[in-house]
């Protein structure tokens, strides 16, 4: 009797991939509290920083600004680590001896990242409002934070999964991807920076907030797609 081998599909591949990087931070939560632990800190940092500023000093102008540069930071710790458990147990070199699209490695890992920087913005967001804006008056356009965030966080998640890819066996990874990451990541890293800041210190909201948030969708679209078709390449490197 022949034997017949059946092949998963794309997306119960991607939904393996995915639910064990899930799984397994979920049950050891090593990147999870160490980004959070770090956010922490540099909101302590921020505090100490700007402790000593003048009255005329205007923290919803800086609220942008000083938001996106923690979940920027923030973001590097735990991209660094996004592929520390494959590289330390083997278990990269395993899954790339598997008959399966490279593509679907990169999405899968892409989506647990941005699973686990949206967790970490959670804790992170009320904090960063109780440091520096319960003592303001922020404006009532305030909670529209959230689509710059969520759009900011996608291409964060998907430009870092493949230089994190990149640079996993290289010598100083740490700095390497800091290196290749923020000039990248700059123009995503300036369109939500000005939407965040319209949004808390109030102003054109049809014309600054809309033309930013499409341009950092735009930047999303263009290089989660480009990251995407490069990736079979930079995992087999």
């Amino acid at each position: 009797m022949a034997v017949t081998s059946h092949k998963p599909s794309t997306f119960a591949q991607y939904k393996t991939l995915l639910l064990k990087d899930l799984q397994r931070e979920f049950r050891t939560r090593d990147m999870l509290s160490s980004m959070a632990i770090y956010a922490l800190l540099v909101l302590v940092v921020y505090g100490a920083a700007l402790s000593q500023t003048g009255r005329q000093f205007d923290i919803l102008q800086m609220s942008g600004g000083l938001l996106w540069a923690l979940i920027v930071f923030t973001s590097l710790l735990g991209l660094n680590r996004s592929f520390g458990y494959e590289k330390e147990d083997g278990c990269l070199e395993g899954i790339l001896l598997v008959p399966l699209d490279r593509s679907v490695v990169f999405l899968a890992k892409a989506t647990s990242n941005l699973v686990f920087l949206l967790l970490v913005e959670i804790v992170v967001l009320p904090l960063f409002y109780f440091f520096f804006l319960t003592t303001t008056a922020p404006a009532p356009t305030w909670p529209m934070m959230l689509l710059p965030l969520f759009v900011g966080t996608v291409g964060i998640a998907g430009i870092g999964t493949l230089l994190s890819t990149i640079t996993v066996n290289t010598r100083g990874k740490d700095v390497l991807l800091a290196v290749l990451f923020i000039p990248l990541v700059f123009p995503l890293l300036y369109a939500c920076v000005s939407a965040t800041t319209v949004v808390v210190a109030g102003g054109d909201i049809e014309g600054i907030f809309m033309n930013s948030v499409l341009l950092a969708a735009a930047y999303d679209l263009i290089m989660v797609l480009l990251s995407w078709v490069l990736y079979d390449f930079a995992v087999s490197a």
